[in-house]
């Protein structure tokens, strides 16, 4: 099978794949991109080490720990912004 005649397909998968993400929290989505920006990374490092597949499932790991990590420091920002306009608001 040719690259040409796998291309519907691939952006069938593609289509699939992003409307997925479509229904997902704020929190989801942080945790997804850091999924997948890890498995990326580490099927890249494991291709180089020879083993791919290891390498994508170690850094998904990763990535989803970068992800939750991230996502409770945007929640802390937010809380404290939250409390110290609140805070403004009732001193007047």
């Amino acid at each position: 099978m040719t690259t040409r005649a796998l291309r519907p397909a691939i952006a069938l998968v593609a289509m699939l794949g992003v409307a997925g993400c479509a229904g997902l929290s704020p929190q989801e989505q942080r945790m997804m991109t850091g999924t997948g920006i890890g498995a990326a990374g580490g099927a890249v490092i494991g291709a180089i080490a020879g083993h791919a597949g290891v390498g994508a499932l170690i850094g998904a790991g990763v990535g989803l720990a970068g992800g939750y990590l991230y996502d409770q420091s945007v929640q802390s920002r937010q809380r404290a912004y939250a409390q110290g306009y609140a805070a403004g608001r009732s001193s007047r």
